[in-house]
């Protein structure tokens, strides 16, 4: 019984020395791996991007296979970019996650394994469901209200089935997926407003009061864990704030005031405030801005990184350059489509309205129709309306063809060099259609004057007495 004894305390000794050592070498797994192969590929790299993250991971000149070990600060969606494709993942550490694909069928070939891979198989299955379910924006955003939120109500709830039938174990990842869908929803609902009266032709239109949901009336975007994992949130969170702001600010830059930015100061969340910012400084740091120099303090006191501040000065410099009274940069010798060349000198002594357009650009080719009435309300008046296209010299043919066919008026031009044309890049202008007001004596009236479709045009002529 003695020898029993023993024998028994010895063998409990011995697990409890098992179990030590067990403790002492098992260690929490900080890293998460990602590999994969592509097929008929031809980019060098594949992009991991994700909240503060941008990883570059090369890919095998033999055999086309990547591979990376990410330290990840927590679990969260991420953009795998191929080239021009790209797909939503979801991981963590932990994860050893595989992924095969055709380049030449992305999105049909698509495939994963590994930890990780039944999230990541229900995120294609989500991307399918919703290319299925949800109309071309134009058509989505024409829809009434109740049309609207409807098809927003389907597309949730089949996701939502997806989710359930995707036997995924991890209890948070579905949580926060619910969440994410919720939030999808909403992103579209805050776009609505802007979006129905483009694509509907009711630029007047407001929402109801009933049209948002309580649950988003209430959001307060507090929520810092959520923001580093999922873009859709910090989307959400950005352009319902920046929504409030731009209320605030105004439709006139000539009354904008520093005091429209106090909201910024309720913002819990570190990251959010400063996405915030730097999106504001692409509008306020802007030559049309009448309060610039108090924008820009604002902006400086409030824009820790030394490399943010640099661009932020180098903004401020530009937009100086380019405020009312400024000399106007100048174009030389574009292709005039009646024959020969023009520079902006040959038009001194008139009002110059500068259209900066392409035959690609949709939006402006919707200005066509009010910049037409514009002109022929202005005609034989002290103004000369040009149209300056920045199409590749490849698309010269295309240019030709649509001036004639669309009976353009006003002073057709084709920049020297498409979009880095010196005259489009001493205006700093980063998107098209643009619009461009200049006096008779060839200083600068606005440099982002309103286009033909905004009343503020005919005002600001009337305010010229031209």
């Amino acid at each position: 019984m003695k020898n029993q004894e023993v024998t028994m305390n010895k063998l409990i000794s011995l697990v409890a020395i098992l179990l030590f050592f067990s403790c002492e070498t098992e260690k929490t797994i900080d890293y998460a791996i990602i590999s994969g192969k592509l097929e008929n590929s031809n980019v060098k790299s594949v992009k991991l991007i994700g909240f503060e993250l941008e990883k570059e991971i090369s890919i095998n000149d033999v055999d086309n296979s990547f591979s990376d070990t990410l330290y990840l600060d927590g679990p969260a969606y991420f953009d795998l970019q191929f080239g021009r494709t790209y797909a939503t993942i979801y991981l963590k550490n932990g994860d050893e996650l595989n992924i095969t694909a055709d380049t030449e069928d992305f999105d049909k070939t698509i495939r994963y394994s590994g930890d990780g891979s039944k999230k990541n198989q229900y995120l294609t299955a989500k991307s399918f469901d919703e290319k299925k379910l949800r109309p071309p924006m134009p058509e989505l955003y024409s829809l009434d209200e109740q049309a609207f939120k409807n098809i927003l109500k389907d597309i949730e709830l089949s996701h939502l089935k997806l989710l359930e039938d995707a036997s995924i174990m991890d209890t948070d990842f579905i949580a926060l997926e619910k969440d994410n869908l919720k939030y999808e929803s909403f992103l579209f609902m805050n776009d609505y407003e802007a979006a129905h009266r483009y694509f509907s032709n009711q630029p007047e239109f407001k929402v109801s009061s009933s049209f948002f949901p309580e649950d988003f009336k209430s959001m307060t975007f507090d929520n810092e864990a959520i923001y580093s994992k999922t873009n859709i949130y910090r989307s959400l969170a950005r352009n319902a704030l920046l929504k409030n702001i731009y209320q605030k600010l105004g439709d006139n830059p000539e009354l904008a005031t520093v005091n429209a930015l106090e909201i910024l100061e309720d913002i819990k969340i570190p990251a959010l405030k400063n996405d915030i910012l730097k999106s504001l400084q692409g509008t306020l740091i802007s030559p049309t801005t009448a309060n610039l120099d108090s924008f820009f303090d604002y902006f400086i006191a409030n824009t820790a990184s030394e490399e943010d501040k640099a661009t932020l000065v180098n903004q401020y410099e530009n937009a100086k350059r380019l405020m009312k009274g400024q000399p106007s940069p100048q174009f030389v010798n574009y292709e005039n489509h009646k024959g020969g060349e023009t520079s902006l000198s040959d038009l001194r002594g008139k009002y110059v309205y500068i259209d900066v357009w392409a035959t690609w650009c949709g939006p402006c080719i919707k200005e066509i129709p009010s910049l037409k009435e514009v002109e022929k309300k202005y005609h034989n008046k002290n103004i000369e309306f040009v149209s300056t296209s920045i199409d590749q010299s490849k698309d010269h043919d295309t240019w030709v063809q649509m001036v004639t066919d669309k009976n353009l008026g006003g002073v057709q031009l084709l920049a020297d060099n498409a979009g880095q044309s010196k005259f489009v890049q001493d205006y700093d202008i980063q998107g098209i259609p643009h619009f461009v007001l200049i006096d008779p004596e060839g200083n600068i009236i606005s440099a982002d004057a309103p286009r033909p479709s905004d009343p503020r045009l005919i005002e600001l002529f009337e305010k010229l007495d031209i």
